[in-house]
């Protein structure tokens, strides 16, 4: 089975996290992610995530360090995740392409039934004590 490489970005804005909820009719429909997603052909991952935060959500982002990698397996792929800080820009948030969206802060993430994946990467939230003002 090929790895599928993917992106999340850990949207930061006045101390809150910007997490989306998947479409009901898609896979693992209405779980919440850290908003990102697949790669296009010849594009970094920097690049892949600014432009699906752009598409997903009409918003512009900053992207920042690599947070996280994370290596999951799910019973029909198996993903490489490049997790990365971003700072929001500008736009007004819109679910485009997910069914909703949420700010959520450090206290309230856990509350939230997130994607295999991204619960590592929470978990590393958590640990880290974030969000930074950046």
């Amino acid at each position: 089975m090929d790895i599928i490489i993917v992106t999340a970005g850990i949207i930061i804005n006045n101390e809150r996290f910007l997490i989306t909820q998947r479409k009901e009719n898609s896979n693992q429909n209405l779980k919440w992610e850290f908003p990102g997603g697949k790669l296009e052909k010849g594009e970094s991952p920097e690049e892949g995530l600014k432009r699906e935060i752009s598409e997903e959500l009409g918003i512009e982002v900053k992207v920042g360090d690599v947070f996280e990698v994370v290596y999951h397996k799910y019973e029909d792929k198996t993903i490489l995740l490049l997790c990365y800080i971003c700072k929001y820009l500008s736009g007004q948030v819109r679910a485009i392409e997910c069914n909703d969206f949420e700010w959520v802060s450090l206290n309230n993430i856990t509350k939230y039934d997130l994607l295999e994946a991204d619960v590592k990467i929470k978990e590393k939230i958590l640990r880290k004590n974030l969000p930074v003002i950046w």
